[in-house]
Protein backbone atom coordinates (compact mmCIF):
# COMPACT_ATOMS: atom_id res chain seq x y z
CA UNK A 1 0.00 0.00 0.00
CA UNK A 2 2.89 2.34 0.69
CA UNK A 3 6.10 1.94 -1.30
CA UNK A 4 6.53 -1.79 -1.94
CA UNK A 5 4.30 -4.52 -0.46
CA UNK A 6 7.18 -5.63 1.77
CA UNK A 7 7.66 -2.09 3.07
CA UNK A 8 3.94 -1.76 3.65
CA UNK A 9 3.90 -4.97 5.64
CA UNK A 10 6.79 -3.79 7.76
CA UNK A 11 5.02 -0.52 8.51
CA UNK A 12 1.68 -2.15 9.24
CA UNK A 13 3.22 -4.75 11.53
CA UNK A 14 5.22 -2.16 13.43
CA UNK A 15 8.71 -3.02 12.21
CA UNK A 16 11.25 -0.25 11.91
CA UNK A 17 14.84 0.30 10.89
CA UNK A 18 17.50 0.61 13.55
CA UNK A 19 17.22 -0.21 17.21
CA UNK A 20 17.10 -3.72 18.64
CA UNK A 21 16.29 -6.65 16.34
CA UNK A 22 12.52 -7.04 15.84
CA UNK A 23 10.84 -9.99 17.51
CA UNK A 24 10.53 -13.16 15.45
CA UNK A 25 6.76 -12.83 15.12
CA UNK A 26 7.16 -9.71 12.94
CA UNK A 27 9.36 -11.48 10.41
CA UNK A 28 7.15 -14.55 10.46
CA UNK A 29 3.97 -12.54 9.99
CA UNK A 30 5.52 -10.49 7.21
CA UNK A 31 6.70 -13.60 5.40
CA UNK A 32 3.29 -15.24 5.70
CA UNK A 33 1.43 -12.15 4.49
CA UNK A 34 3.75 -11.67 1.53
CA UNK A 35 3.25 -15.31 0.58
CA UNK A 36 -0.53 -15.08 0.99
CA UNK A 37 -0.83 -11.98 -1.18
CA UNK A 38 1.44 -13.40 -3.85
CA UNK A 39 -0.50 -16.66 -3.86
CA UNK A 40 -3.77 -14.83 -4.37
CA UNK A 41 -2.48 -12.66 -7.19
CA UNK A 42 -1.00 -15.64 -9.00
CA UNK A 43 -4.08 -17.80 -8.50
CA UNK A 44 -2.95 -20.34 -5.91
CA UNK A 45 -5.97 -20.38 -3.61
CA UNK A 46 -4.74 -23.29 -1.49
CA UNK A 47 -1.45 -21.55 -0.75
CA UNK A 48 -3.25 -18.29 0.00
CA UNK A 49 -5.53 -19.99 2.54
CA UNK A 50 -2.60 -21.76 4.16
CA UNK A 51 -0.46 -18.62 4.44
CA UNK A 52 -3.19 -16.28 5.66
CA UNK A 53 -4.00 -18.77 8.42
CA UNK A 54 -0.32 -18.86 9.33
CA UNK A 55 -0.26 -15.06 9.51
CA UNK A 56 -3.37 -15.02 11.65
CA UNK A 57 -1.87 -17.53 14.09
CA UNK A 58 1.30 -15.50 14.41
CA UNK A 59 -0.52 -12.21 14.89
CA UNK A 60 -3.08 -13.61 17.30
CA UNK A 61 -0.21 -14.41 19.67
CA UNK A 62 0.25 -10.65 20.15
CA UNK A 63 -3.32 -10.22 21.35
CA UNK A 64 -3.46 -7.07 19.21
CA UNK A 65 -6.70 -6.51 17.26
CA UNK A 66 -5.18 -3.60 15.23
CA UNK A 67 -2.32 -5.76 13.94
CA UNK A 68 -4.66 -8.52 12.89
CA UNK A 69 -7.04 -6.01 11.32
CA UNK A 70 -4.26 -4.46 9.26
CA UNK A 71 -3.23 -7.87 7.94
CA UNK A 72 -6.83 -8.59 6.95
CA UNK A 73 -6.98 -5.22 5.24
CA UNK A 74 -3.87 -6.00 3.22
CA UNK A 75 -5.35 -9.32 2.14
CA UNK A 76 -8.48 -7.51 0.99
CA UNK A 77 -6.36 -5.04 -0.98
CA UNK A 78 -4.80 -7.95 -2.89
CA UNK A 79 -8.29 -9.24 -3.67
CA UNK A 80 -9.43 -5.85 -4.91
CA UNK A 81 -6.34 -5.63 -7.14
CA UNK A 82 -7.59 -8.72 -8.96
CA UNK A 83 -11.14 -7.31 -9.16
CA UNK A 84 -12.44 -9.62 -6.43
CA UNK A 85 -14.79 -7.21 -4.69
CA UNK A 86 -16.01 -9.56 -1.98
CA UNK A 87 -16.76 -7.87 1.37
CA UNK A 88 -13.79 -7.57 3.71
CA UNK A 89 -15.68 -9.23 6.55
CA UNK A 90 -12.63 -10.25 8.58
CA UNK A 91 -11.54 -6.62 8.78
CA UNK A 92 -15.03 -5.34 9.48
CA UNK A 93 -15.27 -7.54 12.56
CA UNK A 94 -12.24 -5.67 13.92
CA UNK A 95 -13.13 -2.18 12.64
CA UNK A 96 -13.89 -0.79 16.08
CA UNK A 97 -10.34 -1.57 17.19
CA UNK A 98 -8.43 0.29 14.46
CA UNK A 99 -7.60 3.92 13.84
CA UNK A 100 -9.11 6.27 11.28
CA UNK A 101 -6.51 5.65 8.51
CA UNK A 102 -7.29 1.92 8.44
CA UNK A 103 -11.03 2.59 8.41
CA UNK A 104 -10.57 5.08 5.58
CA UNK A 105 -8.53 2.60 3.54
CA UNK A 106 -11.17 -0.08 4.02
CA UNK A 107 -13.84 2.37 2.86
CA UNK A 108 -11.68 3.28 -0.14
CA UNK A 109 -11.38 -0.38 -1.15
CA UNK A 110 -15.14 -0.79 -0.73
CA UNK A 111 -15.92 2.25 -2.87
CA UNK A 112 -17.48 4.28 -0.09
CA UNK A 113 -14.69 6.65 0.93
CA UNK A 114 -15.89 10.04 2.10
CA UNK A 115 -14.11 13.06 0.52
CA UNK A 116 -13.00 14.39 3.90
CA UNK A 117 -11.10 11.12 4.54
CA UNK A 118 -8.89 11.25 1.45
CA UNK A 119 -5.98 12.68 3.46
CA UNK A 120 -6.05 9.56 5.65
CA UNK A 121 -5.21 7.24 2.76
CA UNK A 122 -1.71 5.99 1.93
CA UNK A 123 0.06 8.72 -0.09
CA UNK A 124 0.10 6.67 -3.30
CA UNK A 125 -3.69 6.44 -3.30
CA UNK A 126 -4.56 10.03 -2.44
CA UNK A 127 -4.20 11.58 -5.94
CA UNK A 128 -6.34 8.83 -7.43
CA UNK A 129 -8.97 9.31 -4.73
CA UNK A 130 -9.05 13.07 -5.29
CA UNK A 131 -9.67 12.55 -9.02
CA UNK A 132 -13.07 10.93 -8.45
CA UNK A 133 -15.34 11.63 -11.42
CA UNK A 134 -12.46 12.90 -13.58
CA UNK A 135 -11.14 9.93 -15.59
CA UNK A 136 -8.36 11.87 -17.32
CA UNK A 137 -6.99 13.17 -14.01
CA UNK A 138 -7.36 9.74 -12.45
CA UNK A 139 -5.41 8.12 -15.28
CA UNK A 140 -2.61 10.67 -14.89
CA UNK A 141 -2.48 10.00 -11.15
CA UNK A 142 -2.47 6.25 -11.74
CA UNK A 143 0.59 6.45 -13.98
CA UNK A 144 2.52 8.06 -11.12
CA UNK A 145 1.91 5.12 -8.77
CA UNK A 146 5.21 3.26 -8.79
CA UNK A 147 4.49 0.13 -6.74
CA UNK A 148 2.73 -2.52 -8.89
CA UNK A 149 0.31 -3.70 -6.21
CA UNK A 150 -0.60 -0.15 -5.23
CA UNK A 151 -1.16 0.65 -8.92
CA UNK A 152 -3.48 -2.32 -9.38
CA UNK A 153 -5.41 -1.42 -6.24
CA UNK A 154 -5.87 2.14 -7.48
CA UNK A 155 -6.92 0.92 -10.94
CA UNK A 156 -9.46 -1.43 -9.37
CA UNK A 157 -10.92 1.39 -7.30
CA UNK A 158 -11.23 3.47 -10.46
CA UNK A 159 -12.94 0.56 -12.20
CA UNK A 160 -15.32 0.05 -9.30
CA UNK A 161 -16.45 3.68 -9.34
CA UNK A 162 -16.74 3.85 -13.14
CA UNK A 163 -13.69 6.02 -13.79
CA UNK A 164 -11.55 3.40 -15.56
CA UNK A 165 -11.00 4.23 -19.23
CA UNK A 166 -9.31 1.91 -21.79
CA UNK A 167 -5.91 3.33 -20.87
CA UNK A 168 -6.54 2.41 -17.23
CA UNK A 169 -7.38 -1.15 -18.22
CA UNK A 170 -4.30 -1.41 -20.43
CA UNK A 171 -2.04 -0.17 -17.64
CA UNK A 172 -3.57 -2.67 -15.21
CA UNK A 173 -3.08 -5.51 -17.69
CA UNK A 174 0.53 -4.50 -18.33
CA UNK A 175 1.20 -4.25 -14.60
CA UNK A 176 -0.23 -7.68 -13.78
CA UNK A 177 1.54 -9.21 -16.79
CA UNK A 178 4.93 -7.77 -15.83
CA UNK A 179 4.61 -9.25 -12.32
CA UNK A 180 3.40 -12.66 -13.50
CA UNK A 181 0.21 -12.26 -11.45
CA UNK A 182 -1.95 -14.72 -13.39
CA UNK A 183 -5.21 -14.26 -11.46
CA UNK A 184 -5.05 -10.48 -11.61
CA UNK A 185 -4.06 -10.56 -15.28
CA UNK A 186 -6.97 -12.80 -16.24
CA UNK A 187 -9.43 -10.61 -14.34
CA UNK A 188 -8.33 -7.47 -16.16
CA UNK A 189 -8.14 -9.23 -19.54
CA UNK A 190 -11.73 -10.38 -19.10
CA UNK A 191 -12.79 -6.76 -18.59
CA UNK A 192 -11.00 -5.76 -21.77
CA UNK A 193 -12.64 -8.65 -23.63
CA UNK A 194 -16.11 -7.67 -22.47
CA UNK A 195 -15.56 -4.11 -23.70
CA UNK A 196 -14.23 -5.31 -27.06
CA UNK A 197 -17.23 -7.60 -27.52
CA UNK A 198 -19.61 -4.83 -26.55
CA UNK A 199 -17.99 -2.51 -29.10
CA UNK A 200 -18.15 -5.18 -31.80
CA UNK A 201 -14.37 -5.14 -32.24
CA UNK A 202 -13.95 -8.69 -33.52
CA UNK A 203 -10.18 -8.50 -34.03
CA UNK A 204 -9.51 -7.10 -30.57
CA UNK A 205 -11.79 -9.69 -29.00
CA UNK A 206 -10.00 -12.55 -30.78
CA UNK A 207 -6.61 -11.19 -29.75
CA UNK A 208 -7.74 -10.95 -26.14
CA UNK A 209 -9.17 -14.48 -26.20
CA UNK A 210 -5.83 -15.79 -27.41
CA UNK A 211 -4.04 -13.93 -24.65
CA UNK A 212 -6.48 -15.27 -22.05
CA UNK A 213 -5.90 -18.80 -23.30
CA UNK A 214 -2.16 -18.35 -22.95
CA UNK A 215 -2.53 -16.94 -19.44
CA UNK A 216 -4.73 -19.91 -18.56
CA UNK A 217 -2.13 -22.27 -19.96
CA UNK A 218 -4.49 -23.56 -22.65
CA UNK A 219 -3.58 -21.90 -25.95
CA UNK A 220 -5.69 -23.20 -28.82
CA UNK A 221 -3.63 -24.70 -31.64
CA UNK A 222 -3.81 -22.91 -34.95
CA UNK A 223 -5.36 -19.70 -33.63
Amino acid sequence: MRATPAAALALLLGACAGGPPPPHWQANAQQAMEAAMSAHLTGDSAAEAREIERARRVLSATGSPPLLARAELMRCAAHVASLAFDPCDAFERLRRDVDAPERAYADYLAGRLQPHDVALLPPAQQPVARAAGRPAAAQAALKDVRDPLSRLVAAAVLFRRGDADPATLALAVDTASAQGWRRALLAWLQVQLALAEKAGDVQAAERLRRRIEIAQGTPAAGR
